[in-house]
């Protein structure tokens, strides 16, 4: 099923906006997925360095206590693909409003 997202499109002379619904075709959603997924892998990666480095510094080096470091930087900083979905289809709703 295509992803879609409804935003609000306003209209000079009423107070009340029109709702339009902009969908994300097969392509544009994986692209998008791909994107995601490269992005979550580079900073998978830098939560690791910055975890061990923190590790090593506070003297608490042990594979686990990196492990849940890792995860948590990796979490508090990570989109969900969903977030990116939605980012993609108000870029091409600002693109066809733009006219």
């Amino acid at each position: 099923m295509a992803f879609s997202k409804t935003f609000p499109k306003t209209i000079q002379g009423t107070n009340y906006p029109i709702w339009e619904e902009v969908f994300l075709n097969s392509e544009e959603e994986k692209e998008v997925e791909e994107l995601c997924r490269r992005v979550n892998y580079q900073l998978l990666d830098e939560c690791l360095r910055e975890a061990k480095a923190l590790a090593i510094k506070h003297q608490i080096n042990t594979d686990e206590v990196q492990a849940e470091l890792a995860l948590g930087l990796f979490e508090k900083r990570s989109s969900h693909v969903i977030f990116w979905k939605e980012s993609k289809a108000k870029e091409k709703f600002d693109k066809e409003n733009k006219k």
